[in-house]
């Protein structure tokens, strides 16, 4: 199975009064389509390295292969081309612009990167939201569903560029347990679906023991990749 990411031997320093290391020569690999859990303790540098990999921020030292291209050398416009056709985001608050409807919501990130709509990528976000469920609220202002849905709705919205990487810090963190088991059900049905390779920093045990890989990072330091 390829890689889609790749991470050699990456260093994160954050300057200032005192200087923090927050990555430590971290080397590694994520496979296309497989399912990886992040976990470690607050501060330990699981976010950070998911940023990286998202290219919201940059290593200090090392290299970060998305698809096979180095970004860590790229520039900012090469940067939000390559996240915006590669890489979707599901955070732990859905971020939902509220004066918009469900489906506006999904479709902006498409119109940021088309400039205008057609009928392939209309089907497209009918059969996503259908897929997680929502077909019913789907034409709902954001403001009137539930968390659950919200957070569903934006996972269809981190997957309307059809990304082959998708990205989440702590996705359930504000649902409970039944709205985290259809979470959970949905990012399998996308990783079987679509062959999108899903990393997920989380607390959470009973997600990362539904992953293909769990990742332990401690102190900035890989300490276990099983």
């Amino acid at each position: 199975m390829d890689n889609i990411v790749e991470i050699k031997n990456v260093d994160k320093i954050y300057y200032g009064h005192v200087d923090t290391q927050v990555l430590v020569d971290v080397d590694l690999t994520f496979a296309q389509g497989a399912c990886n859990a992040i976990v470690g303790e607050s501060g330990s540098g699981k976010s950070t390295l998911l940023n990286i990999i998202g290219m919201l921020d940059r290593p200090t030292r090392g290299q970060v292969l998305i698809n096979g291209k180095r970004t860590d050398t790229m520039n900012k416009n090469e940067v939000a081309e390559l996240r915006n056709e590669t890489v979707g985001f599901v955070f732990q608050f859905h971020y939902l612009l509220p004066e918009f409807t469900a489906m506006e919501n999904v479709l902006i990130p498409y119109m940021i990167k088309k400039g205008k709509m057609d009928k392939a990528i209309q089907e497209r976000a009918d059969a996503l939201f259908e897929m997680v469920g929502l077909s019913d609220v789907k034409n709902n202002p954001a403001t009137k569903m539930s968390g659950g849905q919200q957070q569903r709705t934006a996972i269809v919205r981190a997957l309307i560029n059809n990304p082959k990487v998708l990205l989440a810090d702590e996705p359930t963190g504000n649902l409970d347990s039944e709205n985290t088991d259809k979470v959970c059900t949905i990012f399998r049905q996308i990783i079987d679906q679509f062959g999108t390779t899903f990393i997920v920093v989380t607390h959470d045990l009973r997600i990362a023991e539904k992953t293909d890989k769990i990742i332990q990072i401690k102190d900035g330091k890989i300490v276990n990749n099983i």
